[in-house]
């Protein structure tokens, strides 16, 4: 058995590690001023952000061609693989998985087990890297899916965003009109549900500052009561700076904490808003 890991632009995993570990990453489309762009192909992180503050119009997103998908699946096969995994952005904020669903069934000669990572972001290129690393090892697709199971429940995420507006228009958070009609007083937590698995907000809160002292407090409370190492994360939009703030408070509060720092790229940026902030931690699988 043969097993390749596929995942989309979203994962926000570096060059080297996708390398390294043999994925196959699909570009997501985000489209700005009518102009269509392939996240990490053909617009970097940087390139987008400052071309947001040049545009004319509200960017949004879309999903891959489902041509695109099928030429990767049949790549993939046609090189020798017989068993592919396709782990994706959360269905809830997209429908690329629903896509990948129905485009599975169509290709022959190869499985293809597409995987709702009901998550987005570095927290599920974890998940990807932790796939494709057992696949090198030999691991059956069924332990597979059992460990990425396993891990996908240790994953949360609480986001710090500037202006709801962004998710609103794109019709991303669930509970937008209990908040809606502050939005421009307050900075809103969100959070994806650990039942529905959408983005909703729960609190308000008056400032960044504040807002990023709350998620503190709530990742304390998770941290004392786990019976594993947890890795964790920083997020940016185009905000290294306070980014920088956050992880040097962290990494005092924590010192023997892995914590690292990652950017926002386009397509969830799109969402997000610039300057939007967030903190997410997974199982440290490295050391369990």
């Amino acid at each position: 058995m043969k097993i390749a890991v596929v995942t989309d632009s979203t994962c926000y995993l570096n060059d080297e590690e996708v390398a390294n570990n043999n994925i196959t990453v699909i570009p997501i489309p985000v489209i700005v001023d009518g102009q269509v762009y392939e996240e990490g192909v053909t617009v970097s992180n940087a390139q987008y952000y400052d071309m947001l503050t040049h545009s004319q119009s509200f960017p949004s997103t879309s999903q891959p061609a489902i041509g695109q998908l099928i030429n990767v699946y049949e790549g993939l096969r046609d090189q020798g693989f017989d068993t592919i995994i396709s782990i994706h952005l959360s269905s809830t904020i997209s429908g690329m998985y629903n896509t990948v669903v129905n485009v599975a069934s169509q290709i022959e000669g190869v499985k293809i087990y597409p995987y709702d990572s009901q998550i987005t972001m570095r927290l599920m290129g974890e998940l990807v890297v932790d796939a494709a690393r057992m696949a090198a090892n030999g691991e059956t697709p069924a332990a597979i899916l059992t460990e990425l199971d396993k891990v996908r429940k240790t994953i949360k995420e609480f986001f710090v965003v500037d202006d709801l507006q962004n998710l609103v228009r794109g019709g991303r958070l669930s509970n937008a009109s209990a908040f809606i009609g502050s939005v421009l007083k307050i900075k809103p937590l969100l959070t994806f549900d650990d039942n529905t698995h959408e983005i909703v907000a729960f609190e308000k809160v008056r400032s960044m500052k504040k807002a990023r002292k709350r998620v503190e407090e709530l990742f304390a409370e998770v941290i004392t009561t786990v019976p594993y190492t947890i890795k964790l994360t920083v997020y940016h939009a185009n905000a290294p700076e306070v980014a920088q703030e956050w992880f040097a408070e962290l990494k005092q509060t924590y010192p023997t904490l892995s914590i690292e720092i990652a950017e926002i790229g386009p397509v969830i940026g799109t969402h997000l808003g610039q300057g939007a902030l967030a903190l997410g931690w997974v199982q440290d699988t490295s050391v369990n």
